[in-house]
């Protein structure tokens, strides 16, 4: 960073999923995604972030339709698995951005980061052919030097890294562990920008755990969710979303301009 220049703007990805689960526990069309997606973007959201899995156990394909057709003129991140079917859909719609995840069928929610440098050689086409379709690629890894690098070799534009450790550890208040997994984000942020890559960040991040990842100057943006959905049940969705981007905000004005 320049002498005394200002951090860069921390942009709020919000991700729908989770309204689609409550949706699809009954069936029918209520609550509406896109209709969130509408909201957040009125809320203050910078893109919207769905992730459209294998067994279409939230978001579904009529879903990424709409979505695709654009949502208050902000970008789609499409979360997906590296697989020949999402691929094609990928490539059908020509989303903003496409962030690889990992992806099985008896997690419930995405459990740690994808293994980039191991499945260098799976992952490769995958990157290649949505780059020549001009979208932009994403790997979402855990912060580790391996995986930047591999990030770096197959040529992602983005990595995103999993704070999901460090959300855990904050829950059940292991202060420590949560510290130290911190101190290993803002290296592994610190070391990805070094090799030229655009770090985002997500994953669990609450009203209480994002302020220390804003800090991190090297993080442009930040995907948040199920959080965002379940505190709309109390507060409404709107209000959950300003409360987190007015978070942000203030966890970015504490990076100290180098």
């Amino acid at each position: 960073m320049n002498a005394h220049a200002a951090p860069p703007y921390l942009r709020l990805g919000v991700n729908i999923d989770h309204v689609a689960t409550i949706r699809n526990a009954r069936g029918g069309k209520f609550p509406d995604p896109i209709r969130a997606a509408q909201m957040a973007v009125e809320a203050g959201a910078d893109g919207i972030t769905a992730h459209l899995r294998e067994d279409r156990r939230h978001i579904s394909d009529e879903d990424i339709d709409r979505l695709a057709a654009g949502v208050g003129g902000k970008p789609l991140n499409l979360e997906m698995a590296a697989t020949e079917e999402m691929l094609a859909i990928a490539l059908r719609h020509k989303p903003h951005a496409v962030c690889l995840v990992p992806e099985r069928r008896e997690e419930r929610t995405t459990e740690g980061g994808l293994d980039a440098a191991g499945g260098h050689n799976h992952l490769a086409p995958f990157v290649r052919q949505l780059q020549a379709a001009k979208i932009r690629v994403s790997l979402f890894i855990e912060a580790l030097p391996v995986q930047f690098q591999a990030a770096k070799s197959l040529g992602a534009n983005v990595v995103e890294i999993h704070t999901g450790a460090y959300c855990e550890a904050h829950a059940h208040e292991d202060f420590a562990a949560r510290d130290r997994i911190l101190e290993r984000i803002k290296k592994g942020a610190t070391e990805a920008a070094r090799l030229g890559l655009e770090v985002h960040a997500g994953h669990g991040l609450t009203f209480d755990t994002v302020k220390p990842i804003a800090a991190i100057s090297q993080i442009v943006e930040l995907n948040i969710g199920h959080f965002l959905v379940g505190e709309a049940i109390f507060i409404g969705l709107d209000v959950s979303i300003r409360r987190m981007r007015q978070l942000m905000d203030q966890g970015r004005s504490e990076v100290r301009p180098a």
